[in-house]
């Protein structure tokens, strides 16, 4: 799942750096390429997003996190 979190961000930053060079381009073409390489790698990104959630459903039971510890009565 780490790895899956990795690429995920990596995808998210490549996105980010194609929209700005997208941004800054002066020729017609080269804007275009990387606008077209932005909403890919965002598309990506978004097909790695849901294959996370897909195999990995909501760690709750009740509404309350199966991680966290029940509490005592003594901290009540």
């Amino acid at each position: 799942m780490k790895d899956m979190v990795v690429h995920l961000e990596r995808l998210r930053k490549d996105a980010a750096e194609c929209e700005l060079i997208r941004d800054l381009a002066i020729d017609k073409t080269k804007r275009e390429l990387f606008d077209k390489l932005a909403s890919h790698l965002k598309m990506l990104a978004r097909d790695v997003e849901r294959a996370m959630a897909a195999t990995h459903p909501p760690d709750t039971f009740l509404g309350r996190r199966t991680y966290e510890p029940f509490t005592k009565e003594e901290d009540l």
